[in-house]
């Protein structure tokens, strides 16, 4: 008997360390980027062979298991199309079905990409009935912390059905349901997001500590009851696992909770872009959502990170869109989630799909000239329309800093501002409070963001 118990735990034991593993996004149902070599990895018993076979291609990719009990194997994937299935043998076989080949999107951010169309969105019943789409796949990443970063998370893949859509990023959907529509390709949105959080805790703890004026900001950050705002801790758990899985791009909608910090946003968002492209080793396209105009505590806080979240979009390979027309004054959750992710859609249409021929953006700054009795502001288009409640939201300031309405004058793509009482005026600004919507637009109806001459802030000594 005790020889027979003794047995089957060996047995027992056997099994376990030898079962090959691999992360919760490679399962059945999941989307592999298309036209890619994409890495599927995961651990086993040391030295244990491992083996990949893939229908699309019936080729063998063969690998072991290495002393530290991981393995990883490139294989390639060809143009979209599906549903497919891969087979992984080790001392066990596991099987993957239902694959299909598309492109991949990690979106991610606070509670405004979160947003669930259950939670209320317009429209929300009418959407979520016509939610049917087989070829647009949904992961959702469970909200998790860590002190160092994690080789897996928890989550799964699931078809988008009206059941699915309706508890998932309602961004994330009307994203990919514009890309599908447009190129008929099959999508896959992993999303991890949480609601509350500052960027300083979706970044690697070693990038905020290597900046003076990062590492101060984060030190000041208060505990909340929500979520956790410490450095890292979300990007160890929630980000971190997915490093190395082949993507297409990131998109971000986050914001909200760093408005105590925000004339440095630009500098975090700018860090935390390069510190995710780093781990991904690829300098992956990041679209992000400029917050809408509301109602904060302190004036000018959410102008301010709106403005450096303008100055970001210097970063390379990025696009922001702005929805300072769609947003809500009195609720800092705006329920018409449709047109943003359309918006952030059009960006990739355009950018990555040729797909779309419109704009993807209203006019934005490029530079300013500041000459005696006025300052001069050049746009990236002519077609700049700005009528009697466009021109009330331009002021301009001399040395003393105090900011007068202007008189507006638009030339090509040019915006004159003047003010007889203001000689040398060296500063300008537009929309410049919390809560001012989108005024100035293009004849596509896109609004221009808000902002302040980039002189003003060595002035204010920020």
């Amino acid at each position: 008997m005790k020889f027979k118990i003794f047995f089957i735990l060996l047995i027992s034991t056997f099994t376990t360390f030898a079962n090959l593993t691999v992360p919760s996004f490679f399962t059945s149902n999941m989307v592999l980027q298309q036209k890619s070599k994409v890495k599927i990895w995961g651990w086993g018993k040391t030295g244990e062979p491992v083996e990949i076979t893939s229908s699309w291609d019936n080729e063998k990719y063969i690998s072991k298991v290495d002393n530290n009990g991981k393995w990883s194997i490139e294989i390639n994937t060809p143009q979209y199309g599906g549903p497919y299935e891969i087979k992984i043998k080790g001392f066990n076989e596991l099987s993957l079905k239902d694959i299909l080949i598309g492109e991949v999107w990690v979106v991610s951010g606070q509670s405004n990409m979160e947003w669930t169309p259950n939670a209320g969105i317009d429209d929300a019943a009418s959407e979520i009935a016509k939610a049917n789409f087989p070829e647009i796949r949904f992961f959702s990443v469970n909200h998790a912390t860590a002190p160092f970063p994690q080789q897996n998370l928890s989550g799964e893949w699931q078809e988008c059905t009206p059941e699915t859509m309706k508890n998932f990023s309602a961004i994330g959907y009307f994203f990919a349901k514009q890309i599908y529509e447009n190129t008929q390709i099959p999508i896959g949105i992993i999303n991890t997001s949480w609601g509350g959080t500052p960027a300083e805790a979706w970044t690697p703890e070693e990038y905020i500590k290597a900046d003076p004026v990062l590492n101060k900001d984060a030190l000041g950050l208060k505990e909340v009851p929500w979520g956790p705002v410490k450095n890292a801790v979300i990007y160890n758990a929630m980000v971190a696992p997915l490093a190395g899985l082949k993507i297409k791009g990131f998109l971000w909608y986050q914001g909200e909770s760093n408005v105590m910090n925000a004339a440095n946003y630009d500098k975090l968002l700018s860090t935390m872009i390069s510190s995710w492209r780093k781990a991904w080793a690829e300098e992956l396209p990041f679209y992000y959502v400029q917050i809408a105009p509301y109602k904060y505590g302190n004036p000018e806080e959410g102008v301010i990170l709106r403005n450096a979240q303008r100055m970001a979009e210097s970063t390379p390979n990025t696009a922001m869109v702005t929805i300072s027309d769609i947003g809500n004054v009195n609720d800092i959750h705006p329920r018409n989630k449709k047109d943003v992710g359309i918006r952030l859609a059009n960006v990739a249409l355009k950018n990555l799909y040729n797909a779309y021929n419109g704009n993807i953006s209203g006019p934005k700054l490029l530079t300013f000239e500041s000459k005696k009795g006025h300052v001069t502001l050049y746009f990236d288009t002519t077609d700049l329309h700005c009528d009697k409640n466009c021109q009330d939201n331009f002021e301009i300031a001399d040395i003393s800093g105090e900011f007068k309405k202007a008189n507006v004058r638009v030339k090509s793509n040019s915006i004159v501002l003047t003010n007889h009482k203001i000689s040398y005026p060296i500063f300008a600004r537009f929309e410049w409070t919390n809560t001012t919507e989108g005024s100035l637009k293009n004849s596509q109806g896109l609004p221009a963001s808000a902002l302040i001459t980039d002189n003003w802030w060595s002035f204010k000594n920020y």
